[in-house]
């Protein structure tokens, strides 16, 4: 009696193994998959009005279009914020190095526009909104060392699903 119920006991030891070893391949799967390959995101804010909603957008980026530099002028990217490095914004590419870019010094105070030069390893980013959005304007052009993702399709709402431009 003893001997099955420790056969008993193996086989349970056994089972509770390999699920933990499937468990333990998804979980590191969702993470290089997440890192390396593509990643979901919460988009929400004024600045990017009306691209995304007021009250937030769940949208795909992939991250290997920053790895072959497949990233231009119009896209939408992630980005780790100059200013505040713990939070990742969302903008649009305006201009990338070697690129002149004009822009409005104070959109509610002002009609001075500047222009310059973007330097090389650098983007300028912008959000669509231009009376509401902390980008480039403020903070100069961003290293592309910052760049995170290329934003490429809305999963949220419903009514918005599908690729973005």
């Amino acid at each position: 009696m003893g001997s099955r119920n420790l056969k008993q006991m193996g086989s349970i030891v056994k089972e509770a193994l390999d699920g933990t070893l499937l468990i333990s391949k998804f979980l590191c799967f969702l993470h290089v998959t997440n890192k390396y390959l593509c990643t979901i995101a919460l988009v929400y804010g004024p600045s990017m009005l009306p691209t995304f909603n007021l009250t937030g957008d769940l949208v795909l980026a992939d991250r290997i279009s920053i790895l072959f530099n497949r990233v231009g002028k119009g896209d939408i990217v992630l980005v780790r914020s100059p200013e505040n490095p713990r939070k990742i914004v969302t903008k649009r590419v305006m201009g990338m190095e070697g690129d002149r870019v004009s822009f409005i010094l104070d959109t509610k105070n002002s009609d001075r526009w500047e222009t310059l030069v973007v330097p090389k390893g650098h983007i300028w980013i912008q959000g669509d909104n231009i009376y509401d959005s902390n980008d480039s304007r403020q903070f100069g052009p961003v290293p592309y060392g910052l760049l995170q993702a290329r934003v490429f399709w809305r999963i949220w709402p419903p009514q918005g699903f599908g690729t973005l431009r």
